[in-house]
């Protein structure tokens, strides 16, 4: 627990010392920046500038320094060290990325109020002296969204970008394509987006949806992610909830003739790709141009929720499995994961594929587990990189509470802050070898419930804050994190963030209203 509010950190820093006194920002204050931390200097104005107004123009006697010191070799590559005094503010780190994350440190120290976007009436700026040393515990620490089932304009992306970067977590995992839409725009394949983009309605409501981005949007928002030290990972589906991908181009499926509809339903749909060349030309055609949008080493291509109904029903999927050499249509499915992973190893990109068991996706998979943590165990022991997403601790749809007045969430349970909070991605009675295979976690945000940027606000906040400290600190102290998440909460209201409250009569309303995004579809 921290001795004052204003230190009060999410996520909680590995090494903090108090000392008395502060230092002050103003229009005269100047920056230092050593080479190799042009990066840093830059995000650091970029933030500040909305609120203060401050210019912090370079200066060789600047008292705010930045450097790149190998001597912190031994905090990795996101470490950092932080000195402030009346006199200085230092912020070193042996990597760019560290810096990166300090910069993020300097921001929860400042007041809240600096993390506002428009002007404040303020003159000076007050930093506390202390002295940080700081590390993650995990090299993965992320979020996924889903803009499948509810798209979400890039502006949001940008926002959400921001509050990723603010709580150190440092993957966004791009959820794009899904039974009830595609949104991202495949040159060779334009109806993915102008078919599958949209639906007819969703689960019932009557109101159509669409939505897509184009590919210079999505570049950008790469571009705009990695200045903060953010990567975006995108996720492609296949086999299974490509309903979109068929409602758009009908001849990948396993019933050429059969017209179909971006699906409208939630849950999982039997249509799925065929296994006959042309699907495979369509994949890696897709993947190519995800490759030239997204430098992220990582390629999400789905693998899980994959009805084997149509394949067991095809001669032409059954053809496939007796060519190469398969007991049959079941075992199509590990078959096709493995040519698609060839495609993007060819690319020099890592496959990434969520499991059901741990066991059945192929041995150069980096695997996301989300049933149990077992299964996570159970892939790390058989070889594979994991990252921990077990539903019970980092769904985020799910419900904050069985209270009459929550809004609906995923059926199944409720999953509360202290559930974020308390999950360990590589708990203590792991063997060595099966711990040292965990790369990280990360939280998931499902729409079918959440179609607005507050309802996303409201599901993902605060929670997030546990799953980010969890990624982040080796400490494990839930009475500190309420405390310091009492004062975070100011911070986050700074960033117009509407997220779950403690209420004596029940939960912060829902933030309820139109879904700008839902257009009619012709």
């Amino acid at each position: 627990m921290f001795p004052r509010p204003d230190i009060s950190l999410v996520p909680r820093p590995d090494s903090l010392t108090l000392h008395p006194g502060h230092f002050t920002l103003d229009a005269h204050t100047a920056l230092r920046a050593g080479p190799g931390t042009e990066d840093a200097a830059a995000l650091l104005r970029e933030v500040l500038a909305p609120a203060t107004a401050l210019p912090l123009p370079p200066r060789s006697d600047g008292r705010i320094v930045l450097l790149l010191d190998p001597a912190l070799g031994g905090l990795g590559a996101e470490g950092y060290g932080l000195g402030i005094s009346p006199e200085a503010v230092v912020l070193r780190a042996a990597r760019p990325a560290g810096l990166l994350l300090g910069v993020q440190t300097l921001r929860q120290l400042l007041p809240p109020e600096t993390l506002a976007d428009a002007p404040q009436r303020r003159t000076g700026w007050t930093l506390p002296c202390l002295r940080i040393t700081d590390r993650p515990r995990f090299v993965w620490r992320g979020a996924l969204l889903d803009v499948a089932r509810h798209f979400q304009p890039v502006s949001y992306l940008r926002r959400f970008v921001d509050l990723l970067a603010l709580h150190k977590l440092n993957v966004l995992h791009l959820h794009l394509t899904d039974d009830q839409g595609w949104r991202m725009p495949v040159a060779a394949y334009p109806r993915l987006t102008e078919t599958g983009g949209r639906r007819r309605e969703s689960d019932g409501d009557g109101i159509p949806h669409e939505g897509a981005y184009s590919r210079a949007e999505l570049v950008d928002l790469v571009a705009y992610a990695a200045r903060r030290g953010v990567s975006v990972v995108p996720e492609i589906e296949m086999p299974g909830h490509t309903r979109a991908a068929l409602a758009a181009y009908p001849h990948l499926g396993n019933r050429p003739g059969t017209r179909l509809e971006t699906w409208t339903r939630w849950g999982v749909c039997e249509n799925i790709l065929g296994v006959h060349d042309e699907v495979f030309d369509f994949c890696r055609t897709v993947l190519d141009e995800v490759s030239e949008v997204f430098p992220s080493p990582y390629v999400h291509i789905g693998g899980d929720e994959c009805p084997r109904t149509e394949w067991e029903a095809s001669g032409a999927a059954r053809a496939r499995a007796a060519a190469e050499g398969l007991a049959g249509p079941g075992e199509l499915h590990g078959w096709f994961m493995r040519t698609v992973a060839a495609h993007l190893t060819s690319l020099g990109r890592r496959p990434l594929g969520w499991t059901e068991t741990g066991t059945e996706l192929p041995s150069d998979f980096t695997i996301l587990t989300w049933r149990d943590a077992e299964h996570g165990r159970r892939a790390a022991l058989r070889g594979h990189d994991v990252v921990m997403a077990p539903f019970r601790s980092t769904y985020l749809d799910y419900p904050q509470s069985a209270d009459p007045g929550e809004p609906r969430g995923q059926d199944g349970g409720v999953l509360d802050l202290r559930g974020v909070y308390d999950n360990d991605p590589a708990p203590a009675h792991w063997e060595p070898e099966a711990a040292r295979r965990v790369l990280g976690t990360q939280a998931q945000l499902w729409t079918e419930y959440a179609r607005t940027p507050e309802q996303l606000d409201y599901l993902a906040f605060p929670r997030l804050c546990a799953l980010a400290e969890t990624a982040w600190s080796a400490h494990r102290d839930w009475p500190g994190f309420l405390h310091r998440l009492g004062h975070h909460r100011t911070r986050l209201a700074a960033l117009g963030v509407r997220g779950r409250t403690p209420h004596p009569t029940g939960p912060t309303p829902y933030p309820t209203g139109p879904t700008p995004h839902t257009v009619p579809v012709p």
